[in-house]
């Protein structure tokens, strides 16, 4: 996490040092503090449908944007510009959003939070191709640490005995050591499925992430 966070504000910093009061950059940590606390909270929930929490999320958020648009006096675009927008929009936000939201479920919201800073890379990468810009030394050190604190998080082998307490809940799974329970109706046997179901308490060891079964304290 050190080297993403470092990799991160040397890729953000100013070729320019201003002296005035940096409110533009103030406003930007309060929205990464916010979404911080939204991915927190739909983690509580990113064992439901991604697609429908994805698509909940979307509508609250177009709703309220267009809405402040028009206040302050914007029109709407044309036809053409309003469906390339979207269809952007679809891919950038949507698809994306239930990727992470997926991720969030498997592997916890550090891990997803921090995958998911990398990507301002592809965003260089394609001022490269396209624009032609050249990178300088600072994008190259960003790139090093990136890849060394992404590798770290890849590599991360975490295993110890951990105690599962008595839960009961509803998500898509498969029947392995943490879903051994018998089904109250007639199961065809396909895999994975989906139905509300009982963990009883277990104690166990072996390599894990912050997954829906694992919030246990250290």
């Amino acid at each position: 996490m050190i080297c993403i966070v470092l990799g991160s504000l040397l890729l953000s910093w100013p070729n320019e040092l201003n002296v005035t009061f940096p409110w533009g950059a103030l406003a930007i940590a309060g929205a990464c503090l916010c979404w911080g606390i939204d991915n927190n909270l739909t983690r509580k929930i990113s064992a439901n449908d991604a697609l429908q929490i994805a698509c909940i999320k979307g509508l609250v958020a177009g709703f309220v944007n267009l809405g402040i648009a028009l206040s302050l006096g914007y029109k709407l675009p044309a036809l053409s510009v309003g469906l390339s927008a979207a269809s952007i929009g679809l891919l950038g936000y949507g698809v994306s959003l239930v990727l992470f939201v997926i991720s969030l479920r498997h592997i916890g919201t550090a891990r997803t939070g921090a995958y998911f800073s990398i990507a301002p890379f592809a965003g260089v990468i394609c001022s490269f191709v396209l624009l032609h810009e050249q990178p300088n030394t600072m994008f190259w050190i960003a790139t090093g640490l990136m890849m060394i604190g992404v590798w770290l998080h890849l590599s991360e082998h975490h295993v110890h005995l951990h105690h599962h307490e008595e839960l009961q809940h509803q998500h898509r799974h498969i029947h392995d050591e943490h879903h051994n329970h018998e089904h109250a109706f007639d199961w065809d046997g396909s895999e994975p499925h989906t139905h509300s179901h009982q963990h009883v308490p277990l104690n166990h060891s072996h390599p894990h992430f912050p997954d829906l079964h694992h919030q246990h304290k250290h």
